[in-house]
């Protein structure tokens, strides 16, 4: 593992591994500079799939990479799933087999259990966590993994941070009209009608209505902030042509 990525601090089994990527590592060059995993945003081909294999060695395991698009499905994965499957989460119980998640200001989240029977991630941008009916990225996936809420055990990767995410009133009455609580996740800015919202704040709301506690991870301080960490994160939202990091989870 290159030292700059980060290893989740949680008290997940021996058997289950997981990291997050930074820019470190990798061979794009500018604005892609470095590790960009993400083959959907306009860097060299050749480049992206020499950072796919250095992760991939790095893992140890195969990385399996999803076309993401800001919903909640969720997808299994197994030895024949092929990239590019359209998902916004996805697990597995296969030993070797990645469960990966490209981000450049959501929130990716890992997850597993005690015993580390399965490995799990989810993507979670506002419109993915907030869902339908109650029903988004997040439900989607414990519905999936049909475990006990108390035994699971989550990690939250960087994202937008709580200083830099600032969004309209449309964003904040999607959660609010779930939630009355999440009106605690917002504030408000001198425009009318705009706030700072705090996405991992608004992510452990929802984990824990699920009966989910045992969350780690990002905490919404700024070490965590793609957008302000310039030389560490990727981020579309500051940047506009940006890289892709990835969140990995694995059995070993």
């Amino acid at each position: 593992m290159h030292p700059d990525w980060i290893t989740p601090q949680w008290p997940a089994p021996a058997s289950v591994r997981a990291v997050c990527t930074t820019r470190a590592g990798g061979r794009s060059v500018p604005p892609y500079d470095s590790l960009n995993l993400g083959d959907h945003v306009g860097d060299d081909a050749l480049a992206v799939g020499s950072n796919r294999a250095v992760l991939a060695q790095a893992l140890g395991a195969h990385p399996v990479f999803l076309q993401q698009v800001h919903g909640h499905g969720v997808v299994t994965l197994d030895a024949h799933t092929p990239h590019g499957t359209e998902a916004d989460a996805c697990l597995t119980r296969e030993r070797g087999l990645a469960c990966t998640i490209m981000v450049a200001d959501c929130l990716p989240l890992l997850v597993t259990d005690a015993q580390g029977s399965f490995v799990a991630a989810a993507h979670a941008g506002w419109r993915g966590l907030a869902g339908q009916g109650g029903v988004g990225v997040l439900e989607s996936l414990h519905a999936a993994l049909g475990r006990p809420a108390r035994e699971l055990l989550v990690w939250l990767g960087p994202c937008i941070g709580p200083q830099a995410f600032e969004v309209g009133d449309e964003v904040r009455a999607a959660f609010e009209a779930q939630d009355a609580r999440a009106a605690l996740c917002f504030t408000p800015l001198a425009t009318p009608g705009k706030w700072l919202a705090d996405l991992q704040a608004l992510a452990r709301q929802r984990l824990n209505r699920l009966g989910i506690h045992q969350i780690y991870g990002n905490d919404g301080t700024p070490s965590w902030c793609t957008v302000t960490q310039t030389s560490r994160f990727f981020s579309h939202r500051r940047d506009r042509v940006s890289g892709r990091l990835a969140a990995c989870i694995w059995r070993v």
